[in-house]
């Protein structure tokens, strides 16, 4: 598959490394992707309840429905991104995020709210995930922690931002004209950049990852070479999928559910919007400070540390009563969402390589949808059955703490030949 027209005319001519072009064009669809992300429908939660009737469950499950079809279709579109690259994945991810969120703004039903959310999560959850971070790893090696600290850090700066933009568009027009902001944003922001500028692999263009080199150059850093096979036959590979299983419920169930618990617990609507931008900014600290950490520093020991913040933040939102609490708290849930959503992409890439990254990071995937879907479901049924969230926190803090302990145990796999 030939690269586009404008970077085959722009990289022989280019003083840089055409992966820094590459690497805005993900950072810009990162941004774009979190229009259905748990943190912006969160704000959208109390308003349409209200609205329809509908109950806390019934909203979360537009959410988990969701990440099981992604679970179904992540393997099937990760031995696509292997070969074609991401460019149309993302492409596809982006205009269908920005139509199905602006279409939310129509709807009259569950059902028809289901019809779209439950599509526009999918895309979240598989396409996006898959061509985020498989484009990035095709370009990245020996700097993939900078740069995959640089692209998390353009998404949590999207769930900083989309919230705040909903909220503000659905006081002037309620939430429909939050729905209709939302898509018209990750349109606007995330198309025609990936559409025009992103290239599947450095070698297309007579590059290697990292830096600029003739062709034929090898990488500056030495990659593990697995194929989809060889890794499930690791235990690493199945330790971080455990890890990955225990972190999402509790990264999407509180997600979604915290502007809700929030405002039960005393904060105003607009309170309860800025402590969630607050937790995403603090995100978006932990993903970009990551980048800085030395490479020599095992990513065992780091992921587990983030399992610990998560935990704590959770157990922590049990008791909050006044804003300040809630953004001390929120505030440490969002480091460890920010550590957890970097350093799982650069573990799978760092221990399977980019060789076969989209085939193996789509059978983990499928695994990661699934758990981000029970978390959700899991929330607002023991919210529904007791009349608050404190029993759905105190089993979130658990699975975060059992995480920590089993990251500690995911040592790097040997390298062998795919």
């Amino acid at each position: 598959m030939r690269p586009p027209l404008l970077p085959r005319l722009l990289v022989p001519r280019l003083p840089f490394f055409y992966g820094w072009i590459v690497l805005a064009c993900i950072c810009l669809a990162g941004f774009a992707r979190q229009g259905p992300a748990v943190a912006t429908l969160s704000v959208f939660v109390v308003p349409m309840t209200d609205a329809f009737g509908w109950s806390r469950t019934e909203m979360a499950g537009a959410v988990s429905l969701g990440g099981v079809l992604a679970a179904f279709v992540s393997p099937m579109i990760g031995p696509v991104l292997d070969r074609r690259g991401a460019r149309l994945i993302l492409c596809l991810a982006v205009l269908s995020t920005g139509l199905a969120t602006m279409a939310l703004s129509l709807v009259q039903s569950l059902l028809a709210f289901y019809l779209l959310f439950v599509f526009a999560r999918m895309v979240w959850a598989g396409p996006f995930d898959l061509g985020l971070y498989g484009a990035l790893n095709n370009w990245f090696v020996a700097r993939r922690a900078r740069a995959t600290s640089i692209a998390t850090l353009a998404q949590m700066s999207g769930l900083v931002a989309l919230p705040i933009i909903a909220q503000l568009a659905m006081q002037d027009g309620g939430w429909r004209h939050g729905w209709v902001a939302i898509g018209t944003t990750a349109l606007a922001v995330g198309f025609l950049p990936v559409w025009l500028f992103l290239v599947r692999r450095p070698e297309d263009v007579g590059l290697v990852p990292d830096r600029m080199a003739a062709a034929g150059a090898a990488p500056a850093a030495i990659e593990p070479r697995y194929s989809r096979a060889a890794a499930m036959r690791t235990q690493a590979f199945w330790l971080l999928s455990l890890y990955t299983v225990l972190v999402f419920p509790v990264q999407a169930g509180v997600s979604l559910h915290q502007a809700p618990h929030l405002i039960e617990r005393g904060l105003s609507p607009i309170a309860a919007a800025t402590v969630i931008s607050f937790f995403s900014a603090m995100s978006a600290v932990a993903s970009f400070g990551i980048g800085f950490l030395p490479r020599r520093w095992p990513l065992r020991f780091v992921m587990s540390f983030a399992a610990v913040l998560l935990g704590t933040g959770t157990v922590g939102l049990i008791g909050v009563h006044a804003a300040e609490t809630a953004y001390l708290f929120a505030g440490l849930f969002g480091l460890g969402i920010g550590g957890v959503m970097t350093l799982l992409p650069m573990a799978w890439a760092d221990y399977f390589g980019r060789e076969s990254y989209g085939a193996i990071r789509g059978v983990a995937l499928s695994l990661q949808v699934l758990a981000q879907a029970a978390g959700p479901i899991a929330s607002g049924m023991l919210r529904d059955t007791s009349g608050t969230y404190t029993g759905s926190l105190v089993l979130f803090g658990s699975l975060a703490a059992l995480a920590a302990v089993i990251a500690l145990l995911a040592r790097h796999p040997r390298p062998i030949a795919a």
